[in-house]
């Protein structure tokens, strides 16, 4: 995977080793509230959601998860998920809970003949976040990301980790035993969502981004070769054309920081030029977020929350690498 180089890093401010070595050990067990669980079922299930998403479905084996974005027609993300089969006729997608009803009825418009049903299954699951010790070992290259595994009635789905820490998402019918492992705060597993650099959507920022401006080219959850879904002419312009002007970071703030706010230059404050995607308390203090940012407002090297004069925001080192763009 090639790296893209952002000139102008080392004028921002970055967390040194002396600043992370204070932060708790991410082991345990977190409940997951706030997601919620769309579900597909159906002989055209993977065919019909392929036509949707911009990761690949119709190729989808039953030892893999997708990350994938549903788009409007101006390739805007309406929605981001974890998918995967529970059996031939059966996908699930693990959304963010606040915007599952709105992308639920707009998926569901898109049915028309297709032998697949919709609907909202997040009363029938219960879902975990594994760090640390609890996760298990699922897949033969260790802990590779989006390997997926049925245990029992469960399925536990490999997720990038936070700062080397393995983390995963478990998914089991309600009524099923929650995995075992020390608890783990929700605080905690949102905090380490935001440090793995891997945004899932929510309402306040809906149709704010394509999915490049999120890195998700990067992180597997756009597919270049699958064929057409609602926005795809828009994501392909934008990586094939060399038209990317923002990507996610991730950042630290004395601020209280919430998907939504805007970020700006020092010498402006008419153009926020970063947006909060996800933002979460850190243990050490501050907040930490995931912000979209404008490549040359990063290179410049000064973004202040809320204003210009604002708390600055402090560009952390990103978790992966970023694809070159094309």
């Amino acid at each position: 995977m090639g790296g893209m180089i952002i000139h102008g890093m080392n004028k921002m401010t970055t967390t040194s080793t002396a600043d992370t070595a204070a932060l708790p050990s991410l082991n345990g067990v977190a409940a997951l509230s706030h997601l919620g669980v769309i579900r597909i079922e159906g002989e055209d299930a993977a065919k019909f959601i392929h036509g949707q998403l911009t990761q690949d479905f119709s190729l989808l084996d039953l030892n893999t998860a997708r990350l994938a974005a549903f788009c409007t027609a101006k390739g805007r993300m309406l929605a981001s998920f974890i998918g995967f089969k529970r059996s031939a006729t059966e996908i699930l997608l693990v959304c963010s809970l606040d915007i599952l009803p709105p992308t639920l009825k707009r998926l569901s418009m898109f049915v028309l003949r297709a032998k697949a049903k919709l609907s909202d299954a997040t009363a029938e699951f219960s879902l975990y976040g594994l760090a640390g010790n609890t996760t298990k070992v699922i897949a033969i290259s260790d802990h590779s990301t989006w390997a997926k595994a049925d245990i029992g009635s469960s399925t536990v789905v490999n997720l990038y980790p936070m700062d080397g820490v393995p983390r995963q998402l478990w998914i089991s019918p309600v009524g099923e035993p929650a995995p075992e492992g020390e608890t783990l705060s929700t605080e905690h597993w949102l905090w380490s969502e935001v440090r793995s650099g891997v945004a899932t959507l929510s309402a306040p920022v809906v149709e704010a981004f394509v999915p490049q401006m999120l890195n998700y080219e990067s992180i597997g959850g756009v597919n270049f070769k699958k064929g057409c879904y609602p926005g795809q002419e828009i994501v392909a312009r934008s990586q094939f054309r060399g038209t990317l002007k923002r990507r996610a970071f991730v950042v630290h703030a004395e601020a209280a920081m919430a998907a939504g706010d805007s970020a700006f230059s020092a010498d402006d404050d008419s153009q926020p030029v970063a947006t909060v995607v996800q933002a979460t308390p850190a243990p050490g203090g501050g907040f930490d977020a995931i912000v979209s940012a404008q490549l040359s407002a990063v290179e410049k090297g000064s973004m202040h929350w809320g204003s210009s004069n604002g708390p600055v925001l402090q560009v952390l080192p990103l978790p992966y690498p970023l694809l070159d763009d094309i």
